[in-house]
């Protein structure tokens, strides 16, 4: 595999990235070029989901109408500091969804964490069996799922009268283009792609979904095409304006390319909400224990594999934080950590993993509950929970790395964290002694890093393989390094 300087690129120039996360989204001004890798941040939004009553129960959805607007302000603030801009690119969480009608989107987006997936599980489940699903697509049960949401959908009939399907990124693409396209990393999360990246025609006539539905799919890097002209108004860009491209649309494809590895001797997490716990590979693994370990094959930029397992990641913390200012405590993440690095560490921790830890709500009273469940006391104190859930969290985070390797057969000596994680000092030195190996944490904005390099490289601006993508990562933004205090907490 090739580490050298990015070559066959003679110039540098600018290119927008459009990272929607789970609880923020951010409009990113990057300039790249063969040495060349600068982000800029032109905007920050909250993404804030919102409950609409559907009959009897408030149903979760997400507010992409106004994710949209917030996104034209953003690249609006890149026009005017820089007409010229090259390209844009979307990526965004996995799984949800839009359903149109004759362009018309039919209403806002499920979120992943509305109750309903779980009706799909059931259906699905009825007509394909789990271990053939794993066969077909290699992917780990998550009950929220594209194809379990797709199978809710069409037993409710809101598949009625819909003529396509698109991913969020796909979604927000389409409204900046007017051009329906699958990127390939984010449909494969959605569980109805074949081991060759292709539709599973197969397995979504038997779970009775339209075919017509699924638009065509495109490969990390492929113009879609220019803004709409109708957009010029808010986005005044020089010319002919920035082609709209295609980068892993799954902001976790996209951190990956940025993680500055030796892949074939290191894990990543990609940590936000959730933690991505995985190594990166050539091919699939599908094997009965890495369905019984719940991991799963999505695909990569480059046709590289990522083989992973979710952890419930930064989620625990801050719907933490957010029941106890509820509670009216005045308290910041801040300050607990603080105070949660000076207490002793706990000998008692919870699964990470358990479930009942994914819905929103009361997260502490929930941690609490699993500890008296099992006979053991939980912390008393706000920094006590933060401390539990970071050495928790720290644990779940070196068992997969563990299985991963294990699994996969890769010889881990490092695990890179990226993401909003890597600023949490506790929860990386954590990871380091509980796995035993050194953590190399950064960069915080790897999403927006891995969307703005496949950008440049489709735009000319730089050329090479991804390890040569990441050598260029590495010389510009360089990790910090924690080492094992202990060869293991475990």
């Amino acid at each position: 595999m090739s580490t050298g300087a990015v070559s066959g690129a003679s110039r540098t120039g600018a290119v927008a990235a459009v990272d929607l996360g789970a609880t923020s989204g951010r409009v990113m001004h990057a300039r790249v070029g063969a040495d060349t890798l600068e982000l800029t941040e032109a905007a920050r939004f909250l993404n804030t989901p919102v409950r609409l009553w559907e009959g009897d129960r408030p149903a979760l959805h997400w507010n992409l109408a106004g994710l949209f607007s917030s996104i034209l302000d953003g690249l609006g603030s890149v026009a005017r500091t820089e007409p010229g801009l090259a390209s844009i690119a979307v990526d965004s969480w996995a799984v949800d969804y839009g359903l149109l009608r004759g362009g018309r989107l039919l209403g806002e987006p499920y979120h992943y964490r509305d109750e309903r997936a779980a009706r799909g599980v059931e259906l699905v489940h009825a007509a394909v069996a789990p271990d053939e699903l794993y066969r077909e697509g290699g992917l780990q049960f998550l009950p929220f799922n594209s194809l379990y949401q797709l199978a809710y959908d069409r037993s409710a009939g809101n598949l009625d009268g819909a003529d396509r399907f698109l991913l969020v990124p796909d979604l927000v693409t389409y409204w900046l283009t007017g051009q329906e396209h699958a990127e390939r990393t984010n449909a494969s999360t959605t569980g109805l792609l074949t081991a060759d990246g292709q539709w599973n025609d197969a397995l979504i006539a038997r779970l009775g979904l339209p075919r017509g539905l699924f638009a065509p799919l495109v490969d990390a890097g492929t113009a879609v095409g220019p803004l709409l002209s109708s957009l010029s108004a808010d986005l005044p860009f020089a010319g002919a304006g920035p082609t709209v491209t295609t980068v892993g649309s799954h902001d976790t494809a996209s951190a990956v390319v940025a993680v500055p590895m030796d892949a074939t001797r290191a894990a990543y997490i990609s940590c936000g909400t959730w933690g991505l716990v995985g190594v990166e590979l050539e091919h699939r693994v599908v094997s009965d224990e890495g369905r019984a370990a719940n991991f799963t094959n999505e695909g990569g930029v480059d046709g590289r594999i990522r083989y992973l397992h979710n952890v419930m990641g930064l989620w625990l913390l801050s719907e933490s934080l957010r029941e106890w200012q509820r509670r009216g405590l005045h308290v910041t993440l801040e300050s607990l950590l603080a105070e949660a690095a000076e207490l002793p560490r706990p000998t008692d921790l919870f699964d990470a993993d358990d479930p009942r830890f994914m819905a929103p709500g009361d997260l502490p009273t929930r941690i609490a509950d699993w500890f008296a469940e099992h006979g053991l006391r939980a912390p008393a104190s706000p920094a006590g929970m933060v401390r539990v859930i970071i050495e928790s969290l720290a644990d779940a985070f070196a068992r997969s790395v563990q299985r991963a390797s294990e699994l996969s057969g890769v010889p881990v000596e490092t695990i890179h964290i990226v993401g909003g994680g890597a600023r949490n000092a506790l929860l990386c030195q954590a990871t380091a002694d509980r796995a035993g190996v050194p953590v190399l944490a950064g960069p915080v904005e790897a999403t927006a890093l891995g969307n703005a390099l496949i950008q440049g490289r489709a735009a000319g601006l730089l050329s090479g393989d991804l390890e040569t993508l990441r050598a260029l990562v590495a010389r510009h933004y360089a990790p910090v390094r924690y080492e094992p205090a202990l060869r293991s907490a475990r």
